[in-house]
């Protein structure tokens, strides 16, 4: 790096410093925004003004057609475009400003609609996911001013965390306003404060439910109970199919051998990340990384039946369950779906009587890391953190990821972001380490910088 490039880039670091305390006052505004794309709980009207706010802000530096565009779920995306140089590449800037609930608010130690700093860190819902990524973002283009050496775009989502597909619809159907060489999906983050990581694969989802029916009715568990089927036992039978003697997801048909060829995650760092209780044995029988981020993986998110308040004494005659099976790449998420529908089939006992009722499937994914803008990331990550870059995978699902690869074969997608483990993000007392926004900031502007040199003519 030249002399000159070194006093540029140091400059830059502190006009990202100088920006932070707007930083707060924005994601303090943003975090009092309540929200959540669910009108049973929170008025539709809270996600309007976080959407309103997000087009503003961005539309003052310089995104001046940024505009609330209605997705095919009744959401608001906020999509803009901001020209850059002739014959500059351009980069598409990815966040969502809807929030989950904030759920047990006795939980929340601050309320969960107000930023709150403590110990170093800003509390609220949202504060990291995924409004801590659009403050990142902001931070990072003022802290560039009219020396945007590319042309952007951006796009935030309103409704990521119901999972109602409005953006992977749209971006299909509207390719034009979103087509980009780059592509920056801002909601993750690093594997932990202070350690510079890029997520390169994604675990797919299917979910379904699963309804068993037994008996035309509740039956007297005296009068019946023995050779009266229990559905509720019937299904907790299938449900323990799903599993081997190890803990282990163990779907008839579908392969959980994988390894994972990255960075190792610790397990005494996994057991803290996850919150495991003391004494309890992790399950599964494999490495942590393997198991997290390479492997399928079962978990019964809910089951419908009757409540130990208020239970009598009767044999059930139904229950339903909700089923989610998290995908590794190199699987296909349908062909997942079908084989956890044939695996409770043939663990049903007694004949009892099915239903199914698949939920959207999302496909894997995996990044592909020979480009320019991966090269151009891992230097402005390095610099802005001095330490080298790490790699790891998540074994949650982003299904946009895919609509992206797809809809635009030939660009590079990169996740980032600002949610390191200790954010607790969708549980209660939500955190960003305000450290992470402003190296984050730092590495997003220099990548813009690098990136633009890297792919000039």
């Amino acid at each position: 790096m030249t002399t000159q490039a070194t006093t540029a880039d140091a400059a830059l670091a502190q006009r990202v410093k100088a920006e932070m305390a707007r930083t707060r006052r924005d994601l303090a505004t943003l975090v009092g925004f309540k929200s959540v794309y669910d009108a049973r709980q929170f008025p539709v009207e809270e996600c309007h003004k976080a959407a309103r706010f997000v087009a503003d802000a961005f539309r003052e530096l310089g995104f001046t057609d940024a505009r609330l565009e209605e997705t095919p779920d009744g959401s608001n995306a906020v999509v803009g475009h901001r020209p850059g140089p002739a014959g500059a590449p351009t980069v598409l800037l990815y966040c969502h400003y809807d929030v989950q609930p904030p759920l047990d608010d006795d939980a929340w130690q601050s309320p969960p609609f107000e930023l709150t700093e403590k110990d170093g860190r800003w509390y609220g819902r949202g504060a990291a996911d995924c409004k801590g990524n659009i403050a990142m973002h902001l931070t990072a283009l003022r802290a560039l001013g009219d020396d945007i050496p590319v042309s952007l775009r951006i796009v935030a989502e309103g409704s990521e965390e119901q999972g109602t597909a409005g953006l992977e619809e749209y971006v299909p159907a509207n390719p034009d306003v979103l087509r980009a060489d780059a592509i920056l999906v801002c909601d993750t983050g690093n594997a932990a404060v202070g350690l510079p990581t890029l997520t390169t694969t994604l675990r797919g989802v299917a979910n379904l439910v699963v309804e068993v029916r037994a008996l035309k009715g509740a039956v007297h568990s005296g009068m019946f109970g023995g050779p009266a089927p229990d559905a509720l036992a019937a299904l907790i039978a299938m449900l323990a199919s799903l599993r081997d003697a190890d803990g282990g997801t163990a779907v008839d048909g579908l392969p959980h051998d994988q390894v994972w060829q990255g960075e190792p995650y610790d397990e005494a760092q996994f057991r803290a990340d996850a919150g495991v209780l003391d004494g309890v044995g992790l399950v599964g029988g494999g490495a942590v990384a393997d198991l997290v981020w390479a492997r399928p993986a079962v978990t019964v998110l809910g089951i419908d039946c009757p409540p130990v308040v208020g239970s009598s004494a009767s044999v059930p005659p139904v229950a339903r369950a909700r089923v989610s099976l998290r995908v590794p790449p190199g699987q296909d998420a349908d062909d997942a779906l079908d084989k956890l529908v044939h695996h409770l089939k043939a663990h049903a006992p007694w004949g009892v009587q099915l239903a199914f009722e698949p939920e959207q499937s999302g496909s894997p994914f995996e990044a592909a890391m020979g480009g320019p803008a991966y090269a151009a990331l891992r230097e402005a990550l390095e610099e802005a953190y001095d330490r080298p870059m790490t790699t790891v995978g998540q074994g949650g699902s982003i299904p946009l990821c895919t609509i992206f690869k797809d809809t635009f074969p030939d660009a590079e997608i990169a996740l980032m972001g600002v949610e390191e483990p200790r954010c607790l993000i969708h549980a209660p007392n939500e955190s960003v380490d305000p450290t992470e926004i402003e190296h984050m900031a730092l590495a997003e502007a220099l990548f813009l910088r690098k990136y633009a040199a890297m792919t000039k003519g």
